[in-house]
């Protein structure tokens, strides 16, 4: 197999990667065929998945503009993948040009990328770091030249807390960083869900064991167990809800033309959460 320029060496190109799965479904160029390969079968069982995924990332767009409409200019997205179009500085920096930004992420590619996208952006910083490690994220150069905890800074854990099992202990890693951050935080987060998946839960379960076979599982949560990990945070309206549901732009009639939500892109849940 013939490796890419831009892949890092000492990555083995021969085993799928969950971050550049994402990246292909969202059609990005930085993935390798064996990523294509598992994205496709997880495709057989769920043909919408990359509907998901851009609705994922609309939320992602929403939410970072509301945390700056709520004065929070410091952004620290942990499992942030690999950086395509429309990513967190960008918004933020939309909205706000003093926003700050930390991406975190375990794949190698990912940082590797990260790193080549934001060369000589002095307000962003990129860590190699697991949210299983907490301590690693709070304790990195990049947070601590970056990032003022002691104002309010937008935690965000868009679609990875699905990849830790209850072994990982992801509840506890999330009130480690919650205990970290100021009053006024803000914690944006999304999760996978059998509920509101428009197929019967033994089929989506076929593309859960897709994930399960790369070594990757995929922790599908109820929507109960997701609300646990706002524990120390106020919901903000309209709750933990579908991805399209939450503070959608366009809440009027459907123009002439234009095609309702695709039923998949109500799989699963966002929601953000204040720090009291």
């Amino acid at each position: 197999m013939e490796r890419p320029a831009w892949a890092p060496p000492g990555i083995d190109i021969s085993v799928p990667s969950v971050s550049r799965i994402y990246d292909y479904y969202l059609g990005g160029s930085h993935n390798f065929e064996v990523d294509r390969q598992a994205a496709r079968r997880a495709m057989e069982f769920m043909p919408g998945l990359p509907k998901i995924m851009q609705a994922n990332r609309a939320f992602m767009r929403r939410a970072v503009r509301h945390a700056v409409a709520e004065g929070v200019t410091q952004f620290l997205d942990i499992g942030s993948g690999i950086p395509t179009f429309g990513n967190v500085h960008e918004i933020a920096r939309a909205a706000s040009p003093e926003a700050r930004v930390v991406y975190v992420d375990h794949d190698p590619v990912a940082v590797a990328h990260s790193r080549a996208v934001l060369a000589g952006d002095d307000r962003t910083g990129v860590v190699p770091a697991d949210l299983r490690e907490p301590k690693d994220i709070l304790g990195s150069a990049e947070v601590g030249r970056l990032l003022d905890l002691e104002r309010p800074v937008a935690l965000l854990l868009v679609a990875v807390l699905h990849f830790l099992e209850d072994t990982d202990r992801p509840y506890e890693a999330v009130a480690e960083l919650r205990d970290a951050l100021a009053p006024g935080s803000l914690l944006v987060l999304t999760h996978a869900s059998y509920e509101g998946i428009p197929l019967s839960e033994e089929v989506a379960g076929g593309a859960v064991g897709v994930y399960r076979d790369i070594r990757n599982p995929l922790v599908m949560r109820s929507q109960e167990q997701i609300t646990g990990f706002f524990d120390g945070f106020e919901l903000l309206e309209p709750g933990l809800v579908s991805m399209p549901d939450w503070r959608p732009e366009n809440t009027g009639p459907l123009a002439e033309g234009e095609q309702p939500e695709d039923p998949y892109a109500f799989s699963g849940y966002g929601g953000v959460g204040r720090k009291a």
